[in-house]
């Protein structure tokens, strides 16, 4: 019932708001770059269509809890054997599917969770467990914290935890950054996640979700990428790995093209 609301207010925000309009197209003027006019226009309002469903069970899912969404996880086992490892794991997600719904079904894997995230401003849409008035079942971890919260990164898993981070955007001064291609042009990418997983050993799996149905959600391991220490933590040695979360998020916006939500300019210019 709550999707029907969905449908006039992204109407309204797609005609009388153009620079949240415009937002869409940093990411669909390269996912269809043939697209122009009335085609291009309903390229955004199907996507923010999309993203405003989302907004409405990531609080259904804060509000009523993990159950009120059926979340299916056919790579299960391959999660359990990575945290069974003992060298922790980080975990790279994106922001494509209903992630915060996705990770409100992590507790299958039986380990602490740590989240590295950062509220921009200007955000008036709340995340899942902020809707609950239980205490979070997460540790988070402020990027911007001391060492951008690498130090709080690095003890989680040493004691064998999960931390979960984004791959696909940078926040604030971040230098620990790479410009590779994505979707035929420049684009930059973090690569803090990289260089821990190379200092420690841990692995890193790339765990994206995408909407299967009005209360389901699918989660799928897009990667598993093993860093390899004798490479060293140059920047540059890490591209390799970048490419690979690179590429699956890539073949992510080919299946789900409507489903990919980062509404930040990429591909601008970083000095």
């Amino acid at each position: 019932m709550a999707y029907l609301f969905t449908w006039p207010v992204v109407l309204y925000y797609m005609l009388f708001r153009p620079t949240l309009r415009k937002r869409t197209r940093h990411y669909l003027d390269r996912r269809f770059p043939a697209h122009t006019g009335l085609r291009a226009f309903l390229d955004s309002f199907r996507l923010s269509l999309s993203f405003a469903k989302t907004l409405v069970d990531r609080a259904t899912t804060g509000v009523v809890g993990p159950d009120s969404m059926r979340v299916r996880f056919d790579t299960l086992d391959e999660f359990h054997k990575l945290a069974a490892q003992g060298k922790g794991m980080i975990l790279i997600n994106a922001h494509v599917g209903c992630w915060q719904t996705a990770m409100s079904g992590i507790h299958w894997l039986q380990r602490p969770v740590n989240l590295l995230m950062k509220r921009e401003p200007g955000d008036v849409d709340r995340h899942y467990h902020e809707h609950r008035q239980k205490d979070c079942h997460y540790k988070i971890i402020d990027p911007e914290g001391f060492l951008g919260g690498a130090v709080e990164i690095v003890q989680a898993l040493q004691r064998g935890e999960i931390v979960s981070v984004m791959g696909d955007r940078v926040f604030g001064n971040d230098k620990n950054t790479l410009v590779v291609s994505f979707m035929g042009e420049k684009a930059v990418f973090p690569v803090g996640a990289y260089k821990i997983a190379a200092a420690t050993g841990a692995p890193v799996a790339v765990m994206f979700s995408h909407k299967t149905g009005p209360d389901s959600y699918a989660m799928e391991l897009a990667r598993v990428i093993r860093i390899d220490c004798a490479h060293g933590l140059r920047l540059d040695n890490l591209r390799p790995y970048v490419c690979e979360f690179v590429r699956a998020l890539e073949e992510y916006a080919l299946r789900h093209p409507y489903q990919v939500y980062n509404f930040h300019n990429m591909w601008a210019a970083r000095k």
